[in-house]
């Protein structure tokens, strides 16, 4: 099942809708979908690296649209939809934590966050619950999820061939230590804050 879906991201990239996949994976990811967009940005990009810097621009301004969907669910909806996303994830306590450090750390916070596997959606619900400024908000996305998704390309661009050789050798393994990342990234959130 996992070869087909990276055949069918593979294919997707000669599609002309594959920008729009991408966008949308991207956005969702940073309100409320768990998959990151580097799961489809990988693929496509060591399939058509002449696109690589196409696609990590999409990623980016769709990563932080959808980081301020999240903020909009933090800030006016946390009662209801942002509760139960934080519940989904198992992270109640961590929430809260999370928004206090708002209070000593804040640039940092969003700036070092958007950079690791701690899913992005946690950061932007969080930043509107504790009405973090919107401005600075909005400006550090772009800094964090741009340099995030620029430097992959950059690294796609130079090693694509051999990161595709071994997708298309090791796929599984690459897949599980993936996998393993993300559930870092919600465990080093919990246990951190």
């Amino acid at each position: 099942m996992l070869r087909r879906l990276y055949a069918w991201i593979l294919a997707l990239s000669d599609r002309p809708s594959a920008p729009y996949a991408l966008g949308a994976v991207a956005f969702a990811e940073s309100s409320f979908f768990p998959v990151p967009p580097d799961a489809m940005l990988v693929p496509m990009a060591v399939a058509r690296p002449d696109r690589v810097w196409l696609y990590a621009t999409i990623t980016t301004v769709a990563s932080v649209i959808g980081g301020l969907v999240g903020y909009a669910i933090g800030a006016l909806l946390f009662d209801s939809l942002g509760e139960w996303l934080i519940r989904l994830y198992g992270l109640q306590n961590s929430a809260a934590t999370f928004q206090d450090s708002y209070a000593r750390y804040g640039h940092w916070v969003i700036l070092l966050k958007g950079l690791t596997p701690i899913p992005y959606k946690l950061v932007t619900i969080t930043s509107g619950f504790a009405h973090y400024s919107l401005f600075w908000f909005t400006v550090l996305s772009i800094v964090t999820r741009g340099a995030r998704f620029f430097i992959l390309a950059g690294l796609l661009g130079r090693y694509g061939v051999q990161i595709r050789a071994v997708l298309d050798r090791h796929l599984n393994a690459v897949a599980a230590i993936s996998v393993a990342v993300i559930v870092l990234g919600f465990l080093l959130f919990k246990v951190i804050l």
